[in-house]
């Protein structure tokens, strides 16, 4: 999850130097280093970019590399972020296509605004056209945060061929469980900032500068705990805080929009194909919890990637690439 607006006010000096006084943080050098060579290498590789037809309007997709293994489609979070964290992943394209989009309403999309379309079934349908569109008809699925929740109910509710894997990173599998973990996370928050969080929240005063305070608190925890380097291809690229109230709600610990009783937790056997959940030590996305989900699945594996939070992705470039990478390499291994 996340609101495409939140992120932005986490990474100021003053919450990363607060976060690293809560624990033991990988040291800025080395983890700034690791997140530009992820960033500066996306523009080594062939790449092309277009729009693409989908339900309620056009899409934006960038595919980075030509490499011969199955193609790589990733699905952003929100509801309502962007795609571009993503470029980090470009090291993958030495080993196969990587493409992702931004979801209607978001990025470089059109922004429709007609909000009748924010709706689980349409952005279930708008994957399905980005798979026609480009020709994908052996793929590989990576969904993040909000996008695992839509990797989730494509294969729950499509039951879609050509899928050889899906990796699910720091998925939101169930709404209640979710909330039930940011619940667990708030009280272990200092009683100051509880009191804030819960004083605005019974007078109804979220949008106060103490709140956004209290709230930036948590999300220097568990959303974006380390230092990461700004991506320059993705200057001025907006999400859309409209569907991810809609949607989501006021903040990663409320949920009062559209998705507020969605779970699937008792529905992850479904999901047949070899499946990779991947979240950081300290993410909001419970690796405990994820633990849950794996053990109910046929074939599902569990990878934690140490001092990461939700944005374990960026924050730790190097580990979580080579956890997909050899994830994809088993899961493509010629059979004996």
């Amino acid at each position: 999850m996340i609101s495409p607006f939140v992120v932005s006010r986490v990474v100021t000096a003053s919450a990363l130097a607060a976060t690293c006084a809560l624990a033991a943080c990988t040291p800025k050098s080395e983890t700034v280093a690791d997140t530009t060579v992820a960033a500066v290498v996306t523009d080594t590789f062939p790449s092309q970019e277009g729009m693409i037809d989908v339900p309620g309007g056009k899409v934006w997709y960038r595919k980075i590399g030509n490499g011969a293994g199955v193609p790589l489609l990733a699905m952003h979070g929100g509801p309502g972020g962007t795609s571009c964290s993503f470029e980090v992943l470009a090291p993958l394209a030495n080993d196969r296509p990587i493409i992702f989009y931004d979801q209607l309403g978001s990025g470089r999309s059109e922004h429709p605004t007609d909000t009748t379309l924010w709706n689980f079934p349409r952005f279930v349908q708008e994957v399905d056209a980005v798979r026609r569109a480009l020709a994908l008809d052996s793929v590989h699925l990576l969904g993040h945060s909000w996008g695992g929740s839509l990797a989730a109910e494509y294969m729950i509710a499509t039951k879609p061929t050509g899928v050889k894997s899906v990796i699910l990173s720091s998925p939101l599998i169930s709404t209640p469980r979710w909330i039930a973990d940011a619940d667990s996370l708030r009280e272990q928050l200092p009683e100051s900032i509880q009191k804030v969080l819960d004083e605005n929240e019974k007078a109804g005063t979220l949008n106060s500068p103490a709140y956004a305070a209290a709230t930036d608190s948590f999300y220097a925890r568990h959303v974006k705990r380390l230092p990461t380097v700004p991506i320059a291809r993705c200057a001025g690229v907006k999400g859309n805080d409209t569907i991810y109230r809609q949607m989501w709600g006021p903040t990663e610990f409320l949920s009062n929009g559209t998705l507020q009783s969605w779970t699937r937790s008792a529905d992850m056997d479904e999901i047949t194909a070899p499946t990779l959940f991947i979240a950081g030590e300290f993410d909001e996305a419970r690796p405990t919890t994820l633990e849950e989900f794996r053990k109910t699945m046929r074939d599902a594996r569990l990878v934690v990637i140490p001092g990461g939070a939700h944005a374990a992705m960026r924050e730790k470039p190097a580990e979580y690439i080579a956890a997909v990478r050899a994830f994809l390499a088993e899961v493509e291994k010629p059979k004996r």
